[in-house]
């Protein structure tokens, strides 16, 4: 058994969203994504499908040339490469459910790239 916590020792960089592997297992990786308003994860794609969930906050998420306004509660599925994007409306904390191939290190790139 594994244990993980969204809301625990949570920390916001000041110019970038702040990555959090919080759990890995035989299948996954749960990630911690912490926004403060106005951080931004420019337009990037995974080769696997993803699924994020918008914990705290809000976020207008870029796909297919639309912005879905997601809030709190909010869950969103992509196959793999599809191209989106995330701004933070609203200081926000988004848990993104990766597949155990994909590297977590290629969403902090994403974010470094903020």
């Amino acid at each position: 058994m594994k244990t993980a916590s969204l809301t625990q020792n949570i920390e916001y960089h000041e110019s970038k969203p702040t990555i959090k592997v919080l759990m890995e297992t035989e299948t996954g990786k749960e990630i911690r994504i912490a926004f403060k308003t106005g951080q931004v994860m420019k337009k990037h794609q995974t080769p696997f499908p993803i699924v994020v969930e918008i914990f705290e906050g809000q976020i207008d998420f870029g796909v297919d040339d639309k912005i879905l306004a997601l809030a709190k509660g909010d869950l969103v599925a992509l196959d793999g490469d599809v191209p989106h994007d995330l701004t933070a409306v609203k200081d926000s904390i988004v848990r993104l459910s990766l597949n155990k191939a994909d590297s977590s290190q290629r969403v902090e790139d994403v974010a470094n790239k903020a």
